[in-house]
């Protein structure tokens, strides 16, 4: 399995609606469940059940959770910024990481898959503002 191949099954996902918990192709995902539903069609059955959570994840607590869940499914992505890997984001200076996208590419450059509250499953330049927000960048466990 390619980052190739993993931005073409995200892919597939452009236009499902945003619905906050979902992960269903075409029918409704948040940023999570677009990871989920890209992990499930490129490496089988979800490592763990996710539990349920609200818009705002952990802000209250303070608490990464998203970074903790990232770091005991996922690997560390290499140096330079590559098609497929999962981008995680700071939404706001001092809260916690709560967002996910897919790294890809298009002719006009870095571009970034994800579930986007309003808009749905679409791909985004990977902008200054959204590149500022970055705080890990993973990729799927591959075989081999």
């Amino acid at each position: 399995m390619s980052g190739a191949q993993v931005v073409a099954e995200a892919r597939r996902w452009l236009g499902t609606p945003y619905v906050h918990q979902a992960s269903v192709c075409g029918v409704g995902c948040d940023c999570l469940g677009l990871l989920r539903g890209v992990w499930r069609d490129v490496l089988g059955p979800e490592p763990e059940k996710v539990p349920s959570y609200t818009r705002d994840w952990s802000e209250a607590s303070g608490r990464e959770a998203l970074w903790e869940a990232a770091f005991r499914w996922l690997l560390p992505a290499g140096p330079a910024l590559s098609d497929g890997d999962i981008l995680l984001f700071r939404m706001r200076e001092g809260a916690v990481a709560k967002h996910l996208g897919f790294a890809a590419s298009h002719a006009t450059g870095p571009t970034v898959i994800h579930a986007y509250t309003g808009h749905g499953v679409v791909e985004s330049p990977l902008s200054a503002a959204w590149s500022r927000r970055i705080v890990a960048r993973f990729r799927f466990p591959f075989e081999g």
